[in-house]
């Protein structure tokens, strides 16, 4: 910066701080912007202006701040913006400081923020939420103002804090009229709001308080999406609210649109799955299973989740295939083995109770046992175990049946062929 730009720079300060009066005086601000800047050690200036700022002399920080800015406003600005604006706040919410000259510092602080984001362009993500909020609840700036703050800063930070992203739903929510689009845009917030923190309910409650009930919301995100057919993430939004309200019928309908534009994209056959399973489309969810194991070869919980629904099919033999592919995956992982003995024990239960049966328990019992042995936190099966005592063949049946402990028994009949196990008696 040369000496006619410093000058000048000063000029603007000097001005744009007594515009009033009262204000100035209060602050004791004495800037002598005729004395040449490379007259002034600005060094010197800044030492003296966090020194008082460390000490909370606000009124005798303020002028020293105002000079090293003048002189050279790039110099300092990792620290001397962040330091000018607390003095700001700590003034305009102190309750000795009268309203008039409130004003004052509600005017210039603007200024501040202005050349600090000049100035400082690492400061963004910090000063403009904070401008948007003087603008909202100092100035009270008209709403278009304010909200074209807030985009400004939630486009400048990617991850900002939620609490700024929400204070700009509320400005579109209390804003809404007939002759404009706010409600839509405080939807589409909160829709945003609510997938990023599905278990926080403050999202969901202010959804609600737009419409009418769920299903206008569905209605509304599909609308959004009809008028931007191609566009994935008013896809997604549309899909998120359908599946809030249990609506996968509808879901359905996003996710088949998300998977054929982004086919390897994880959570949409993931989601597409679990929305078969939901409306039990068994046979689709075996297909979206089938794609998410051929995209994710060695993720476990495919072929568990797989061996689930063959089991709701009824398709024994299949499910444990998945079963054991999962178990094989992960030899720690207790819950396919368990999977497997309800397999057993759901076979028994479709057929007459008699000693094959009591066989085909006991050989339930014995693989809980061993989902236990390779994982004893797995309570389910502990349970079954105990539900099971009276299903298990007694030394009666041996005896009467000329078996001894420790014979090995085949599992036979054609109810039981699918399993084709042993078992040794005790």
């Amino acid at each position: 910066m040369d000496k006619i730009t410093k000058y000048v720079f000063g000029i603007i300060i000097l001005l744009f701080v007594f515009t009033n009066n009262n204000f100035a005086s209060k602050l004791h601000i004495e800037c002598n912007y005729n004395t040449p800047a490379d007259s002034v050690n600005i060094l010197e200036q800044y030492s003296l202006f966090s020194e008082y700022y460390k000490n909370k002399d606000f009124d005798s920080a303020l002028p020293y701040g105002w000079i090293v800015l003048s002189i050279d406003p790039q110099k300092f600005s990792k620290w001397i913006y962040y330091k000018m604006e607390d003095i700001f706040w700590q003034l305009h919410d102190s309750s000795t400081v009268a309203p008039e000259e409130k004003k004052a510092i509600e005017d210039t602080i603007m200024f501040v923020y202005d050349i600090a984001l000049k100035y400082d362009k690492s400061s963004a993500s910090f000063f403009l939420p904070r401008r948007a909020f003087v603008a909202e609840t100092w100035l009270k700036l008209p709403p278009e103002k304010v909200i074209e703050y807030y985009l400004e800063a939630i486009k400048a930070d990617p991850q900002i804090s939620l609490y700024w992203v929400n204070r700009l739903g509320l400005i579109y929510k209390n804003n809404a009229t007939d002759e404009n689009d706010y409600k839509a845009k405080a939807i589409d917030i909160y829709t945003q709001l609510s997938e990023k923190e599905p278990d926080n309910p403050t999202w969901n409650a202010q959804l609600e308080s737009m419409v009418e009930n769920i299903d206008q919301l569905i209605q509304l995100a599909k609308k959004t999406w009809d008028f931007d057919k191609n566009n994935l993430g008013k896809a997604w939004k549309y899909v998120s609210i359908a599946q809030r309200a249990s609506e996968y019928n509808k879901a359905i309908i996003g996710l088949v649109f998300l998977t054929k534009k982004a086919p390897k994209t994880i959570n949409y056959w993931t989601q597409l799955a679990t929305a078969y399973q939901k409306i039990g489309d068994l046979k689709k969810a075996v297909k979206a299973y089938e794609t998410l194991i051929r995209l994710e070869p060695g993720k476990k919980e495919n072929h568990l989740n797989l061996g689930i629904i063959y089991k709701d099919r009824k398709i024994f033999s299949k499910a444990r295939v998945e079963y054991r592919k999962a178990y094989n995956l992960d030899n720690s992982w207790g819950l396919p083995i368990y999977y497997e003995g309800l397999l057993y024990e759901l076979s028994a239960r479709k057929h007459k109770f008699d000693f094959q049966a009591k066989l085909v328990y006991l050989l339930a019992v014995q693989t809980y046992r061993k989902a236990l042995r390779i994982e004893p936190t797995l309570d389910q099966a502990r349970n079954r175990i105990k539900a099971l005592r009276s299903s298990l063949p007694t030394k009666e049946d041996y005896f009467f049946r000329g078996y001894k402990k420790g014979t090995t028994l085949k599992i036979s009949g054609k109810n039981f062929r699918w399993i084709g196990r042993s078992i040794i008696t005790q």
